[in-house]
């Protein structure tokens, strides 16, 4: 059985309608990733000047045998030196938790137990699935309506630009990455998922799951005071 390849016009200007359309359609593929761009120009800080605030949140990045892979930890060290030089005074780590043998948050918290944040400054999201759900969760849940936002340089927009939108006024610490094989494919998955974001954006979501209100933000800044 032959397989039909597809025919290229045969005219000039049938050619011209066809890169039109196939520049049209790269125009609007890369009009989210603009967005991105655009609406976070002015939010991105490193940990010497981003401007303090009460709440920093740090996103799940995997772990390894329990434990955060090298991509967290690194999330997690700009936190505890945030919180050691006083800018931050609360630590909201969210990740994945959605089974009993994989528990981000906790691991999380473990980890900077041991890098000099006390644990009664540490508040668990056990259901920040994705980033959308850990912006929205973070303003619904835990009534953060200001903080700082640390992941790796390709992912920091996406969640500035997401915890904007879910009413958090954010500035991002994007931390310093190894340009590894896990950090080109970090890079070229953001590209796809900035199209999910703008249409989270746009159309607000609820979250997977959103449940009861907590207090263990107001908590742990009652608890420093």
């Amino acid at each position: 059985m032959k397989i039909r390849r597809p025919r290229l016009p045969r005219t000039r200007a049938g050619r011209r309608r066809l890169v039109q359309g196939v520049m049209a359609a790269c125009v609007l593929a890369l009009l989210p990733s603009t967005w991105l761009y655009v609406s976070t120009a002015d939010r991105l800080r490193t940990t010497a000047d981003v401007p303090r605030a009460e709440v920093a949140v740090v996103f799940g990045a995997g772990l390894w045998q329990g434990e955060p892979s090298p991509y967290l930890a690194h999330r997690l060290d700009a936190a505890a030196k945030l919180y050691r030089a006083g800018r931050i005074e609360v630590v909201l780590v969210t990740g994945d938790n959605s089974r009993e043998d994989y528990d981000e948050p906790d691991a999380m918290r473990a980890y900077l137990g041991k890098h000099g944040v006390p644990d009664s400054r540490i508040v668990s999201d056990y259901a920040g699935f994705d980033t959308w759900d850990s912006c929205v969760r973070a303003k619904k849940i835990f009534g953060v309506d200001r903080a700082v936002l640390i992941s790796q340089g390709f992912h920091i927009r996406r969640a500035v630009a997401l915890c904007e939108a879910a009413g958090v006024d954010s500035y991002g610490v994007g931390v310093d990455a190894k340009h590894d094989a896990t950090w080109y494919y970090g890079g070229t998955r953001e590209v796809f998922a900035a199209g999910k974001a703008a249409l989270d954006a746009v159309f607000e979501p609820d979250p997977r799951f959103l449940g009861r209100k907590e207090r263990g933000v107001e908590r742990a800044l009652a608890s420093g005071r």
